[in-house]
């Protein structure tokens, strides 16, 4: 999996629409292997962004879960010790 696609199921407060764009955005990147497209592939890049991004808040909206939300801050802090034990310096 892409490093830049964040996990974004059972959070409180929920995966805005930005960060499913995002992920979206990151999978659609790394399959077609194009950060940028050219003109002639914009239009179709684009709609891969956004069907994608539709069928992940349908996604996030249906799973379940018995598991309690995890805090968004709680994770970040995780993250940061560690990106701190992996690389010697807090990611930022």
């Amino acid at each position: 999996m892409c490093r830049n696609i964040r996990t974004l199921h059972n959070f409180d407060p929920p995966a805005t629409t930005d960060e499913v764009h995002a992920a979206a955005l990151q999978y659609v990147r790394k399959v077609s292997g194009s950060t940028r497209p050219s003109a002639a592939n914009q239009e179709v890049f684009d709609r891969a962004v956004e069907e994608i991004a539709h069928i992940t808040r349908h996604l996030l909206a249906d799973l379940v879960t018995s598991a309690p939300p995890k805090d968004r801050e709680t994770e970040a802090a995780k993250a940061r010790a560690r990106a701190e034990q992996r690389y010697g310096r807090v990611a930022g």
